[in-house]
């Protein structure tokens, strides 16, 4: 066989799918189901919960007071029902990628995968135990919930997997981690009428975020009475709920019938024979090169299981690279920019250097922000809480990177990698005509803003 690939997550069956459209003989072998982890239990379940717990808290809202003029009885929800729909959202995604796979050529194996050698890998299915010799494996196992020690899963403590097939919304929910996992699911409980708290160890949230981005979330976080303790340690299990110790060393009981523990993923190195292998590790990661090969000729590593950004594009993007390179294509990987978008209320995008890490880099630069409360879109969607912000090379204009944070924003995070993978310059942006009235024209604006020639602010 010329391909074996172990995980049938987005990086696994996207390089499948691509692999066996270039005519490459392929098996791809997942131990679940199709999709892997973001099209089951993390991507596609959590936005479609955030969209049922948007929809709730919009009509929550329509009592007689929204100045639309829109008045609405007493909403109730079947959460039951919401991840029955969510479910079916789910089967339709899987049943296509294991169409796709079909299609393609590439045969899919559900079953377990053990590497007995860097060629040869055992697969236990429910039927057989077969033994598949490849000239080439690939990688592509995931990640998964780290799991505290002393807040082990089980009963009322649960990861994202289970709260995102919860059939009853908990009265109250502890957080413990203040990323965006914890973030946007609380969020949603939240807007589905759960009292929640979030504990989150450090003194803030989303570190990874400058205070600017997050501060509508903050704003959003309080306006939604959630209960936000930073500088607090979770420290155990009660009867009641779970146990803290705040930054003046006080311990608190917080009351929950669940705590959703949301304090980082880990890649899974650890399992199927990989340690065997001997490979070059970067602490649990495995460390490829730009061709995302390996330390051990033909074994290959795609995905969370190489190392962050932990995203299922950039996976889909490696998977796809590692196909064409096998079929004697030139493809290195050679991304200027991988864009991340956390869905929380309002949402936040950002795509290369923030204004920080170019003056880190000792980038001279220029930057420039609009404001959506200044943009007759956003007005007319109630949503002015947010902005774009361009960060570009001073001396030529070139765009170095674009953040922003706001409702709907997830859908420009294209718009921003095009420009900085294009190494567009702030002249590029703002002789293309914007439609209007779009968000999409805070990205104009914005670049304006940067060249001193602001139209609308």
């Amino acid at each position: 066989m010329r391909l074996l690939i172990i995980g049938g997550g987005p990086g696994g069956y996207v390089c499948g799918i691509r692999a066996g459209q270039l005519g490459i003989d392929t098996v791809v072998v997942e131990q679940a189901k199709a999709g892997g982890t973001c099209l089951n239990v993390g991507c596609i379940p959590s936005k479609a919960l955030i969209h049922a717990a948007d929809e709730f808290h919009k009509l929550s809202g329509y009592d007689g007071r929204s100045a639309l003029g829109i008045t609405a009885a007493s909403p109730s929800i079947d959460l039951s029902r919401t991840i029955a729909w969510k479910d079916g959202i789910v089967a339709r995604l899987t049943g296509g990628v294991q169409g796709l796979l079909k299609k393609a050529g590439a045969r899919l194996i559900t079953g377990q995968a053990e590497f007995l050698d860097g060629k040869t890998v055992q697969v236990t299915t429910d039927a057989a135990v077969l033994r598949i010799v490849a000239e080439n494996v690939i990688i592509a196992t995931g990640s998964e919930p780290v799991e505290l020690p002393f807040l082990p899963f089980g009963g009322k403590v649960i990861s994202s997997t289970e709260a995102l097939a919860l059939d009853a919304v908990p009265e109250r929910l502890v957080v413990v981690g203040g990323g965006y996992i914890g973030l946007e699911i609380g969020t949603a409980f939240a807007k589905l009428g759960a009292a929640v708290t979030i504990v989150e160890a450090t003194s803030k949230i989303l570190p990874q975020y400058d205070s600017a981005l997050t501060r509508p979330v903050m704003a959003s976080l309080e306006a939604l009475g959630i209960k936000l303790m930073l500088d607090t340690k979770a420290k155990a299990a009660s009867d009641t709920g779970l146990m803290v110790e705040t930054a003046d060393g006080e311990i608190i009981d917080l009351p929950a019938e669940r705590i959703l523990v949301t304090v980082g993923r880990r890649p899974r190195s650890q399992g199927a024979g990989i340690p065997g292998l001997s490979l070059d590790m970067d602490g649990h990661f495995i460390r490829i090169d730009e061709n995302c090969r390996t330390s051990m000729r033909g074994v290959f590593a795609i995905g969370d299981v190489t190392g962050e950004p932990m995203l299922a594009h950039r996976a889909m993007a490696q998977g796809e690279l590692v196909a064409e390179f096998l079929s004697g294509k030139k493809r290195v990987w050679d991304k200027i920019c991988i864009p991340a978008v956390c869905f929380t209320d309002p949402e936040i995008v950002t795509c290369g250097l923030s204004p920080d890490e170019a003056k880190s880099a000792g980038i001279e630069t220029t930057t420039g922000q609009f404001p959506f409360t200044a943009n007759g879109r956003a007005m007319s969607m109630e949503a002015e809480n947010g902005f774009v912000r361009v960060v570009a090379r001073k001396d030529n204009g070139l765009i170095l990177g674009l953040q922003g944070v706001g409702e709907g924003i997830s859908e420009l995070a294209a718009a921003f990698a095009i420009a900085i993978e294009m190494s567009a310059r702030l002249e590029d942006i703002t002789a293309i005509i914007h439609a209007h009235p779009t968000l999409g024209e805070a990205l104009h604006e914005a670049c304006l803003k940067a060249l001193g020639h602001s139209l609308h602010i």
